[in-house]
């Protein structure tokens, strides 16, 4: 930022001018100034028909005016305040405004400071201000309108500000229309220290009490986030007008925070008998539906009605977003039917709501004739990835190459999401490639999409890549742990690396890193790590505790479990269905069947949880396990939507186990029909006829396999080799795998191992035998 000092010196006669200037100060019709000053009795009636058709907006009437009176010839009363009124009427249009440029040249006109503010005035706003600054240059005596056109004049803050300097340096005399577009451009930039400095010169030079100062630092300090200095600002204000209560509402509906406290600003400005705006209705109905206030948005609505604000577009469509976070669905599709006109944000709002019909709202969306922007794609992508429809993806992604909006990166990074969703990895990273920025956002979106594809090994070389491009974030973290946490094949000292990174980075306080790390932890089997993370946690959230719970159940530690549930419940966190799940599934491999039942039925009668397929299959899954086949079959029958093809698979198991061949036929079935190329129900069932002794039945199972094609699948194990490239992977091998180059050392290590094994285990069995011998 470029340090800059504004001067406080203030000689006595500049502070004598001010004055005066404020005295013929006319409200915010800055541009009229320059007519305020000249006085032309025998002309004044042609003025005054080209400024009424002005106040009309009947601008190209104004211009016919004009140029009738130029015909006129030698008898024209075309004068300096003409020219400047027609250059007015041009409304930034250059080529009008360059024709008169010219006129004005020709006939001497252009030397008239009037003249030259006009023309400067509509070369700022038609997008030309090097003409403006080159007509400035030229100027032997600009006035304060000269220099304030010019100032208002600048895209770039430092451009302006510096500008603002130099005017104070020079000595010109700030007024009101400098201040407030100084103000303003500190505003829109940020340009915080600036700002300051110039509201302790307003408070100097005695100018805080011109409402348009005030309201321009409450419009400042809003956008800032300093509500406080903004409140200050306006309780200070002796007189306010509505732009100064729409400031402050405004002011509390952007920070997000301070909703109710718009909403009693709104109602203050209705005990005042304010004259509401389009503006006042739209800050209020957006703090209704922050604050999910239904009755007094509609309430609003109604009042808005009866002030004729209801067909307003920017009002019906905060209307809509009210509606929509109160879950009123149905009242904001009626008032977007009722809508007269509607803009691209209408549209975009109802389509972001509407996800079932988002498709055909964006087709009459384009036959309406508004042209959709980069929210509307990011709203619509959303609606078709939520709703898995992969075709009308494509064709929207087709849609967005052909009119240029793929370049927006927002727009990208929902593709990217998009694609990961429909399972297309490829099209994600192709897209990804085509990036000519790649921000966090970008990166997040790739991790996130190879973790959902179970594609670990790959979401961790995108992790490690985007750290070196930028600073990842706690959803970076979050995606790039969830992918360690799957991948089997992934060594932990990469989620171990990981978790010292974000604890540089200072993320490991945060509820989204912290659950990650505790759930990747539990899932590869290292419980102490995952208690250490737990109890690190200052605030505990329901994922948390349900991450902590699952990790012991998945270890089989059932009192751990129990306690932990207990506790939970103690301090009030509500556990959902993925908390119970987990309860579940503790009391069936510890075979506390009871208890499993109690958890159940407390879920469904005392949590008001809807059993979903994983809880039935739990309790199958525990019944089974318990041998009581007869009550898990029942179980099995309430099933919604029938039993799939693991609890099936659990069930065969347990009459395995308990030798109930007759069921294990009938689930045998079953599952050979769900699934007729799975070979882990064949292996099953044969197994069962093995223990039962029945040899043609299992000889009969196997035929059917082979005459199936159907394989048993080769069981993997892992190995961390700890080598010291650091490798992604660990060593994947299977039964009578001889694929490593060390084989031999590694078979001879297994043969000694499985040696010293046997040795131990007859050495227990003798040391038991002479126990039971000396007793």
């Amino acid at each position: 930022m470029i340090i800059r000092q504004l001067s406080f010196k203030i000689p006595y006669g500049i502070a004598t001018q001010r004055s005066q200037v404020f005295k013929n100060f006319h409200s915010s019709e800055y541009e009229h100034q320059l007519f305020d000053r000249f006085t032309h009795p025998n002309i004044l009636p042609f003025h005054q028909s080209m400024l009424a058709c002005l106040q009309k907006n009947s601008h190209f009437e104004a211009l016919r005016i004009f140029k009738k009176d130029l015909q006129n010839g030698y008898n024209s009363n075309i004068d300096e305040v003409a020219v400047a009124v027609a250059v007015k009427a041009c409304r930034g249009d250059p080529k009008l405004g360059r024709q008169i440029h010219s006129f004005a040249t020709t006939s001497g006109l252009a030397s008239c400071l009037s003249v030259s503010n006009s023309l400067m005035n509509m070369y700022c706003k038609s997008g030309e201000f090097d003409q403006a600054l080159c007509i400035f240059g030229k100027l032997k005596n600009p006035d304060i309108v000269s220099w304030n056109t010019v100032l208002s004049g600048f895209e770039n803050v430092d451009d302006a500000l510096n500008f603002a300097c130099r005017m104070n340096l020079v000595g010109i005399v700030f007024d009101a229309v400098t201040c407030t577009t100084i103000l303003a451009h500190c505003a829109d930039h940020e340009e915080f220290l600036f700002g300051i400095q110039l509201h302790s010169l307003i408070i100097k030079w005695g100018l805080v009490c011109e409402v348009y100062i005030g309201n321009a630092l409450i419009t400042m300090y809003s956008k800032w986030g300093r509500i406080v200095e903004a409140e200050n600002v306006f309780d200070e204000m002796p007189k306010r007008d509505l732009v100064s209560w729409n400031a402050m509402l405004s002011g509390y509906t952007q920070e997000g925070n301070y909703g109710l406290e718009a909403i009693w600003a709104f109602m203050e400005m209705v005990r005042e008998g304010m004259k509401l705006d389009h503006v006042s209705f739209t800050g209020v109905v957006s703090a209704c539906g922050h604050e999910r206030e239904l009755e007094l948005g509609r309430q609003i609505h109604s009042l808005s009605i009866r002030k004729g604000y209801v067909t307003h577009i920017s009002v019906c469509n905060v209307l809509i977003s009210m509606y929509s976070k109160c879950e009123e669905v149905e009242d904001a599709r009626l008032v977007f039917e009722n809508m007269t006109d509607r803009n691209v944000i209408s549209w975009t709002t109802m389509l972001s709501i509407d996800e079932e019909n988002a498709m055909s709202l964006f087709m009459e969306m384009r036959l309406d004739g508004v042209c959709p922007n980069d929210v509307t794609f990011v709203g619509l992508i959303h609606a078709l990835t939520i709703k898995n429809l992969a075709r009308e993806g494509q064709m929207i992604h087709g849609f967005c190459l052909k009119s240029s909006f793929l370049s927006e990166l927002n727009v990208a990074n929902s593709f990217i999401t998009m694609y990961a969703k429909f399972n297309s990895m490829e099209a994600s990273n192709k897209i990804f490639e085509e990036l000519k920025y790649r921000g966090s956002i970008s990166w997040n979106a790739l991790i996130s999409g190879y973790a959902q594809n179970d594609l670990g090994q790959e979401a961790l070389k995108a992790f490690l890549s985007a750290i070196l491009e930028s600073i990842p974030n706690e959803f970076t973290f979050g995606s790039v742990l969830s992918a360690i946490g799957a991948a089997e094949a992934i060594s932990l000292k990469h989620g171990q690396r990981c978790h010292s990174h974000l604890i540089k980075l200072g993320l490991n306080t945060d509820p989204i890193v912290s659950g990650a790390l505790l759930d990747m932890y539990a899932k590869r089997g290292s419980i102490s790590e995952s208690l250490l993370v737990f109890d690190e946690m200052s605030e505990r959230p329901q994922v948390a505790w349900t991450a902590i719970i699952s990790a012991h159940a998945r270890h089989g530690d059932y009192e751990a479990v129990m306690g932990l549930f207990e506790e939970m419940e103690k301090r009030g966190v509500k556990p959902d269905s993925i908390t119970f799940l987990s309860v579940l599934t503790a009391c069936g491999r510890k075979g506390m069947v009871e208890m499993g039942r109690q958890v159940f039925y407390s879920m469904v009668s005392n949590h008001l949880i809807e059993p979903s397929v994983e809880h039935f299959s739990c309790m199958v899954d525990m019944l089974g396990r318990a041998g009581r086949l007869k009550e898990a079959e029942e179980f099995l029958g309430q099933i919604p939507g029938g039993p799939g093809l693991s609890v099936l698979q659990s069930l065969l198991g347990s009459c395995k186990i308990h030798g109930n061949a007759e069921m294990g036929k009938r689930v045998a079935e079953a599952l050979m029909e769900m699934e007729p190329r799975e070979s882990g129900s064949y292996v099953l069932i044969s197994n069962l006829y093995a223990e039962s002794g029945d040899w043609e039945k299992v000889a009969k199972i196997r035929k059917g396999m082979r005459d199936r094609g159907v394989r048993k699948e080769v069981g993997f194990s892992w190995v961390d080799v700890d080598g010291a490239g650091g490798s992604l992977y660990l060593h994947g091998f299977s039964s009578d795998d001889k694929s490593h180059p060390q084989t031999e050392e590694i078979y001879r290590m297994a043969k000694y191992m499985g040696s010293e094994m046997k040795f131990l285990e007859r050495e227990r069995h003798r040391k038991r035998e002479e126990r039971v011998h000396s007793m």
